[in-house]
């Protein structure tokens, strides 16, 4: 497995090897990164964070923000790693930075929604192995016959 010592803030130069990333595994059109990371580079908030893991480029993208009207809930929007990078440990080793990260700040929970599509059981199979549950289930949220699945995992728990 990967360690997390190649991982880093996302930084203005790393946009089109990231687009690259998000193409590659088919996830929305690449051009709409600009808009959503714009106000990141602007502000700096402390309620969203972005990385990338850098193997003499950026290979892998991972974004998570509070949940608004929340204490301690963290949602992690995105997380992807280049096809040619999958399979070592770059996706679990990101996902373990950020939630160490927010652990040692006192955060408590991280959410993570996908599809109930078969095509996404690959998914729904990392979040489970990485120690999230199925919280909830919303029926036909993003079309006839495709559900959204939520899963959750305390951030307190963790030894």
């Amino acid at each position: 497995m990967k360690t997390d010592t190649n991982i880093r803030v996302v930084t203005p130069n790393d946009l089109p090897d990231l687009k690259v990333v998000i193409e590659a595994n088919d996830l929305f059109p690449s051009d709409m990164l600009d808009e959503m990371i714009s106000g990141y580079f602007n502000q700096k908030s402390e309620s969203e964070y972005w990385f990338t893991y850098e193997d003499s480029k950026p290979v892998a993208i991972a974004y998570c923000g509070l949940e608004r009207m929340t204490e301690g809930t963290w949602n992690l929007y995105l997380i992807a790693v280049h096809p040619d990078y999958q399979g070592q440990g770059l996706g679990t080793s990101m996902l373990h930075y950020i939630e160490q990260m927010l652990t040692a700040r006192g955060e408590r929970v991280m959410l993570v929604e996908t599809s109930s599509l078969g095509t996404f059981e690959g998914t729904r199979e990392f979040y489970r192995k990485c120690g999230y549950d199925e919280e909830a289930r919303i029926r036909e949220f993003y079309q006839a016959g495709e559900d959204k699945i939520v899963f959750r995992k305390s951030l307190t728990d963790r030894k």
